[in-house]
């Protein structure tokens, strides 16, 4: 069966610093009409960042949850730019770390269902500090956790993230030695 939806016509609904709205009428498979709206966003980067022993992590207030998060190091890729350089950037703004090592651990799509956004997803080791300079607006604390104390944080609820948990996850499963 042919899945593919064909676009008749696409109009911006919304442009925004991190996001534009599009809104596309489209035809179905089987030939109907529809629409789609779709948030257009450039992608980020997640970084599993391996200290000694202990995996380090962002608390952060994340306004549209109205709470605090416990993430991995992660951030919004400029246009056009290199998603690895862009962890290595985001690494020591939030954490104040800089890597001799990386491993891509692949991507992942966010919501493919109404969102563009593709973080691509990166193990970092052999660390070395340098101080921590995050961005203008950018409140955060960097903690770190041992991976046991990182299992049951996952497994209890404390840590809900789901870009954290899926870049652990690929980590353990590509077989990385955290």
């Amino acid at each position: 069966m042919n899945f593919e939806e064909k676009t008749l016509n696409s109009q911006v609904v919304f442009d925004g610093r991190v996001m534009t709205v599009i809104k596309d009428d489209i035809e179905l498979p089987d030939g109907e009409k529809s629409f789609r709206e779709v948030v257009v966003h450039p992608g980020g980067v997640v970084i599993a960042a391996l200290n000694d022993d202990k995996i380090i992590f962002a608390q952060q207030y994340r306004y549209p949850l109205k709470s605090v998060n416990i993430e991995l190091p992660a951030g919004r890729l400029e246009i056009n730019e290199d998603p690895q350089y862009a962890a290595k950037r985001e690494l020591e703004e939030e954490t104040g770390y800089r890597a001799k090592s990386w491993q891509s651990l692949g991507y992942i799509n966010t919501t493919p269902g109404i969102c563009t956004e593709k973080l691509y997803l990166y193990l970092a080791k052999d660390l070395e500090y340098v101080g921590e300079h995050p961005d203008q607006g950018e409140f955060l604390k960097c903690v770190q956790y041992s991976i046991s104390d990182v299992f049951e944080m996952i497994k209890s609820g404390k840590i809900n993230d789901g870009k954290t948990i899926c870049a652990l996850t690929r980590a353990f499963c590509k077989g990385f030695e955290i």
